[in-house]
């Protein structure tokens, strides 16, 4: 896939931050970098090329670095001894010691944008298993280990949707897909929307012939 990487949009209200839950297989992401600032998280930089990176897996941060990624300067951390090098990475502080998905959508809230759609945060497993579009690449589990444990990225989700109750969040999800308590009705600043309404707003956004039919359970 192309890695362009486009300026930062005009339209600073709107941003999106990608997390890396299979359902985000669904969205063109490149499409997305003229609408709005994009967030990205940890090996997306692979297919494309975001506004932001977020990584604080210290085996991802040096993935970044040893691909020469981090030269761009756009990638963001957590302070680690392991890092290997310093040089072009920025640094959270301070920190909130969060996992990589729940600190972009903290950052995007953070530099104040006024509408942010979420994007594969699925949570849950795919039938029990590893949810990750990474899964079977280096620094990721395999597809059959079995589901990561949410309970933290799902907090740390609810505390930003909680401290940034003047910023409109929008999860995208698939029909039937996984709605934790956390995140109901308790938040009139958050809504969960399907990809079809997703693409009534941001025409030419997602891959209508290739959504992604798999319901995490």
């Amino acid at each position: 896939m192309s890695k362009k990487n486009k300026n930062i949009s005009p339209n600073k209200d709107i941003a999106f931050v990608l997390g890396n839950g299979n359902s985000r297989l669904n969205l063109k992401c490149e499409k997305l970098l003229d609408i709005g600032t994009v967030y990205g998280c940890n090996a997306q930089y692979r297919e494309f090329d975001p506004h932001y990176l977020v990584a604080v897996d210290v085996k991802m941060v040096n993935e970044l670095i040893e691909s020469g990624y981090a030269q761009k300067g756009t990638v963001w951390t957590n302070p680690n001894k392991g890092i290997k090098d310093k040089n072009k990475i920025n640094f959270f502080n301070p920190h909130k010691g969060w996992s990589s998905g729940p600190t972009a959508l903290w950052f995007a809230a953070t530099n104040g944008h006024k509408t942010i759609y979420i994007h594969g945060f699925d949570y849950q497993g795919l039938n029990g298993k590893f949810n990750n579009v990474y899964a079977d690449t280096h620094n990721y589990k395999k597809s059959s280990d079995s589901a990561t444990f949410f309970g933290n990225w799902l907090s740390q989700t609810e505390k930003v949707i909680k401290e940034f109750v003047h910023t409109q969040f929008y999860r995208v999800i698939e029909p039937g897909a996984f709605i934790p308590d956390k995140l109901g009705p308790q938040y009139p600043n958050l809504k969960h929307i399907s990809y079809k309404d997703f693409e009534n707003t941001f025409q030419g956004t997602i891959y209508q012939d290739k959504m992604i039919q798999k319901t995490p359970i």
